[in-house]
């Protein structure tokens, strides 16, 4: 049938007497009734009576919840016919966050089925809307992140009623930061009105004694810097972000708290460890470019394998008991690239993690660039291009709050780009992050920072050093575009790391792990290991395999099995193929990082390191128990019994996160009807 809007309707009279309008006017006030028709004939619609839709329940209680959404009486049932999810609900039909074909529900042919989709409280209603498609409406030209054409809204079946979330269910998206004091934490959320909220917390569960109000802030959509991240299809309203700092907490104790007011309703209570500035161990798992996974298809890619990367490290941290340990993110975090709804997917997807341990970032490049950055030199022109999706920064800037005071000017309506570049201590190492999407050149203020801050490290205190940004100084992957830059960071960063003898230096954007021998201008150092002089130098790791897919993997060539497409020089110690985490244990003695899987949870690979900056040790390494045991051994302070792997079983039943995970992963798989992603540099 073909399509018409309501006021194409009444002027052709089809059926309806042209005095509807006048009849109508009797009963509903003028500018209620003009509003109704103007926003109907926003939308082209088609007629079928036969097809119903409809949700149960209508109101879910929070984040993750379920909602299963019927229909029957499609007639001709066509494998491209497909279900619209709208949030708010008066968006336009192109305007939709997400979509699922209806032939992913068994027994679509019938013309009757049903999915259930686990939402994120956008803190709007949502509306379902059905649509046939036809293979002579496909549209190339309309194509979404990886190619696939968008499917077409021409032909409307249905539409739901409204889903909601209930009110008083207190505030999400709850993450934790480190601040310039040891004694201190940072907790975020996010809430659907500016209203004051507060953090209270205590050593005792039921003894919630210290009370401090939040400071408020938003971003408006002139903020934004380029599309989408500034028009109808990108921008959707990302709340009020809260920030609160906890003070005056004990050294390495429990500290039980929970954010939201009387009035607008309290989050469940939480947990974490303080830092312990008395002890020398460190416990970090360390990252880059994971994203979150939705469980619909929208415009961009989303990331299904960062859900294991949150299950294996939420084992983790609960395996560790009563002990210190934070996270580190090095960029490319939610991947949203304008579109604003898939921040929300991120926070609420890591609060298992983020609302027990400190969530530290980097800036990456699908959180800033943008074509009028205002630090883009001519060499630097084919790197900084539109990964940010126009976001220029923005979300970065506001829903992260790192130490320091770090900030360049966006030259916009924008607010000026935060957390760039900062550091601070963990038991027995000394963490930088810097920025490679800003000005890191010799004169700078970040060049000025590191400088300084590597110049200042107290090794008897912090014998290690680890320095984190996102785009590698290293790396045997095809990132050609990439050569300018690393160039740059030779000349001017290296120097500054073997100075100042940076043990690690950890990078993303590269979608692979790959470790490095101890490097300096390309060249190994020696070791030691027979006996002969060995130098302290820093040892490379890329570890941007956290979630983000279709990076140029290890494989070899079809012709040539013997020899892999990117060859592996002898500077590369280890390449591993498979997405993970890295797993960093350290105390004044000795630094171990490994690099665990996500296919079993296990180490594949691992690199020791003394205090005094030899390797010692590098390949795959002992259970992460025993590394903590053997470098704790010799004042017991951790308890024979503990066992990750024992414990790693029970732990993958945690009812709220694994609920999550299972509506994301069983409840509604996404499908692209075999569509080809394609594979190019630009989607790292």
């Amino acid at each position: 049938m073909p399509n018409f809007s309501v006021s194409k309707f009444i002027n052709k009279n089809q059926g309806v007497s042209s005095s509807v309008f006048d009849t109508c006017s009797s009963f509903i006030p003028m500018e209620n009734l003009i509003y109704l028709i103007l926003l109907i004939s926003i939308f082209p619609i088609s007629i079928q009576s036969k097809v119903s839709i409809s949700i149960s329940p209508s109101t879910l209680n929070k984040s993750g919840d379920p909602v299963q959404i019927q229909w029957s009486g499609v007639e001709s049932p066509s494998n491209l016919d497909w279900l619209g999810i709208y949030s708010p609900p008066n968006s336009s039909h192109k305007h939709f966050i997400g979509y699922v074909f209806l032939s992913s529900s068994p027994g679509w042919e019938s013309g009757s089925g049903s999915v259930s989709i686990p939402l994120v409280n956008l803190r709007s209603k949502y509306s379902f809307r059905i649509f046939r498609w036809t293979e002579s409406e496909i549209d190339d030209k309309h194509h979404d992140h990886d190619n696939n054409p968008l499917p077409g809204t021409k032909h409307l079946l249905a539409a739901s009623e409204e889903l909601r979330f209930s009110p008083g269910r207190g505030p999400e998206q709850i993450h934790l930061a480190f601040t310039d004091q040891d004694d201190e934490m940072r907790v975020m959320f996010v809430t659907e009105d500016g209203s004051e909220r507060f953090v209270r917390y205590g050593e005792k569960e039921e003894e919630l004694d210290q009370i401090v109000a939040a400071r408020v802030a938003r971003y408006e959509r002139e903020h934004m810097c380029d599309s989408p991240a500034n028009d109808s299809i990108g921008w959707r309203d990302p709340g009020f972000i809260h920030d609160a700092v906890m003070t005056k907490l004990q050294n390495g104790s429990r500290v039980y708290y929970q954010v939201g007011s009387e009035s607008k309703g309290w989050s469940s209570i939480q947990s974490f460890m303080s830092r312990n500035e008395d002890s020398d161990e460190t416990i970090a798992f360390l990252f880059g470019d994971m994203g979150a996974a939705t469980p619909y298809t929208t415009f961009v890619r989303t990331q299904d394998e960062s859900i294991s990367t949150v299950r294996w490290i939420l084992r983790d941290i609960e395996a560790l008991g009563d002990k210190p340990a934070f996270v580190s993110h090095i960029g490319d975090i939610s991947y949203a690239r304008g579109h604003a709804w898939l921040w929300d997917v991120f926070f609420n997807q890591i609060e298992p993690v983020a609302s027990r341990v400190a969530y530290h970032v980097c800036i990456g490049n699908h959180e800033y660039d943008w074509p009028l950055q205002p630090w883009k030199p001519d060499w630097a022109s084919g790197i900084y291009g539109k990964d940010g999706g126009g976001e220029c920064g923005v979300p970065y800037s506001l829903k992260f709050n790192m130490p320091g005071n770090s900030s360049e000017p966006t030259k916009t309506n924008g607010v000026p780009t935060r957390n760039l570049f900062y550091s601070f201590n963990m038991g027995s190492v000394h963490f930088v992050y810097i920025s490679t999407e800003t000005n890191f050149l010799k004169g700078s203020r970040q060049f000025s920072f590191l400088e300084r801050d590597l110049e200042s490290v107290d090794r008897k205190k912090t014998p290690f050093v680890v320095v984190q940004g996102h785009r590698p100084m290293y790396t045997t992957s095809n990132e050609r575009r990439d050569t300018p830059l690393r160039e740059k960071m030779l000349h001017h960063l290296e120097p500054l790391f073997v100075k100042n003898n940076v043990t690690l230096a950890l990078w993303g954007h590269v979608h692979r792990y790959e470790r490095f021998c101890p490097l300096k201008n390309y060249t190994c150092g020696s070791m030691g290991v027979d006996g002969e002089d060995w130098e302290a130098l820093p040892v490379h790791l890329v570890i941007g395999m956290a979630g983000q897919d279709w990076q140029p993997i290890w494989e070899p060539r079809p012709n040539h099995l013997d020899v892999p497409i990117f060859p592996q020089p002898k500077r590369s110690m280890y390449r591993g193929g498979e997405f993970g985490y890295t797993r960093l244990v350290a105390t004044k003695e000795k630094l171990t990082i490994s690099y665990v899987g996500n296919h079993d949870g296990e180490v594949h690979d691992s690199v020791e390191i003394l205090a005094s900056g030899q390797v010692v040790n590098g390949g795959v390494g002992a259970k992460f128990n025993e590394s903590v045991e053997n470098s704790r051994s010799r004042n017991g302070m951790l308890e024979s019994s503990f066992s990750w792997y024992v414990m790693g079983g029970s732990i993958l039943v945690l009812g709220a996160f694994i609920g999550y995970i299972v509506g994301f992963v069983s409840h509604a798989r996404k499908s692209r009807n075999n569509w080809t992603p394609v594979k190019t540099e630009e989607l790292q």
